[in-house]
């Protein structure tokens, strides 16, 4: 690995006295620098999506123009894990500044040379790097969150920094707008949003931190006298890749079950969200208008619920992940179930139901990635949430929302596609429940 990347060396502790106020100041700085460094991720992320209508106009057709928009996700979810494993041996103050700065200059590089544009093998290259270099975003930020917030608070703390997703993905569409109107090129949409989030990635650097002891402070554990029943001290020594991959992540049995838990989850997430459009104006005979704010409504329902999810997984299970999950799981079955069997024309019910699923099904998805950061050492997290985010992005989403249910309601129904959505509920619901009684015993001193 790169000597630049290596994470720092431990410092020699500072006085007793200092330590508490220092903490409290670091702790809330990271947080500030992984919260407003993951949003800036999301500046760079679905910016293609943005100048598609620009391409069609210019003679691009719709299926090479897939074909591109693709590319992200497909590298996504690949470099999810392995940039993962990367990040367990990094210094998260420098790998996630990397990673958004070489994503956004991808978009500049892109953007400022138009003739690049029309080529479809060239975007998808240049596509397919930047959800390369975007899989370098969420790892450093559990590295982060693990040496930095005990067990006990976790949930709360991750289920805040996830609202970065919408705060990131929510200004992207402004800035559009007001790069378009600064230069007059739509060009703009790529590379004013991508110098944006290259400031914002020497904000991040400036704010974030690896870990306590490269600042001189105790462990999380010790300051907060939080230990879980499998602690020791040999957990906050570097791991190497060999170690990582054999001893703590490919052959947790728990870890795997979660992964598929978490596709399924995506598969919930994604059937109803990507699907909604569609399904409302075909079936339930809504306007393009009233399906746009059903699904606008969906996607931020996920804030509160996401919140209330890791609130209660911290303060009523007291650090278990599952039980929160298999509740919410339940709740979005229920109303998936009415969302589907609502008779057409009642526009409300629909829409208080997509609500709910809104409401419900993001609290999940935070929190496995919480529960695959508490299932290994803290030196494993970036790999372990790297392996169920793959699992959730190119095999929840990829192959099951998005070609298994266009395929299931091209030649045969919605019905069916229903049906797989109530049994994803199910699924992911028999998994997590495999871990009750780790996340129990682990959580037992």
């Amino acid at each position: 690995m790169f000597n630049f990347l290596k994470p720092p060396a431990h410092k020699d502790l500072l006085p007793n006295e200092k330590i508490d106020k220092e903490y409290k100041k670091l702790r809330l700085q990271v947080f500030l620098g992984i919260f407003i460094g993951y949003a800036g991720y999301y500046l760079v992320r679905k910016n293609f999506s943005l100048i598609m209508p620009d391409l069609i106009e210019e003679g691009s057709s719709k299926a090479a123009l897939g074909i591109v928009l693709s590319a992200v996700s497909i590298a996504y979810g690949i470099s999810k894990f392995i940039m993962g494993s990367v990040s367990d041996r990094s210094n998260a103050r420098i790998f996630l500044p990397l990673g958004l700065l070489l994503s956004a200059l991808t978009l500049v590089f892109l953007g400022l040379i138009p003739v690049l544009t029309s080529s479809v093998v060239v975007m998808f290259i240049l596509f397919f790097m930047n959800g390369w270099f975007q899989g370098m975003g969420w790892a450093p930020c559990g590295r982060v969150m693990v040496h930095w917030f005990s067990i006990k608070e976790r949930g709360t703390k991750m289920s805040i920094w996830n609202i970065a997703h919408n705060v990131g993905g929510g200004i992207i569409g402004p800035l559009a707008i007001l790069g378009v109107a600064i230069f007059g090129d739509w060009h703009s949409k790529l590379y004013f949003p991508a110098f944006v989030a290259i400031i914002v990635a020497f904000i991040a650097y400036l704010l974030i931190r690896d870990t306590p002891q490269s600042c001189g402070l105790p462990n999380i554990e010790a300051y907060k006298n939080d230990y879980p029943a499998d602690y020791s001290k040999s957990q906050e020594e570097e791991l190497t890749t060999k170690e990582i991959f054999l001893k703590y992540v490919l052959n947790n049995k728990l870890l795997w079950l979660i992964a598929f838990a978490n596709a399924f989850i995506y598969l919930v997430r994604y059937g109803v969200l990507d699907w909604a459009p569609a399904y409302l104006e075909d079936a339930k005979g809504f306007s393009v208008k009233e399906s746009g704010w059903a699904y606008f409504a969906y996607e931020y329902a996920g804030i509160p619920g996401t919140l209330l999810c890791g609130w209660i997984s911290d303060k009523i299970f007291r650090g278990r992940r599952a039980p929160a999950i298999i509740i919410y799981m339940l709740l979005t079955m229920i109303a998936v179930i009415v969302y589907w069997k609502n008779p057409a024309g009642n526009i409300i019910v629909d829409n208080i139901a997509l609500i709910a699923i809104g409401f419900l099904i993001y609290g999940p998805v935070m929190l496995i990635g919480v529960q695959a950061l508490d299932l290994v050492p803290k030196k494993a997290a970036g790999t372990a949430a790297g392996l169920t985010g793959f699992f959730g992005y190119f095999l929840g989403t990829s192959l099951f929302a998005n070609i298994g249910l266009g395929f299931v309601v091209e030649h045969l129904s919605w019905d069916y596609m229903f049906i797989i959505l109530v049994g994803a509920c199910v699924l992911s619901i028999l998994f997590t429940a495999t871990t009750w009684n780790k996340e129990k015993a682990r959580l037992q001193r």
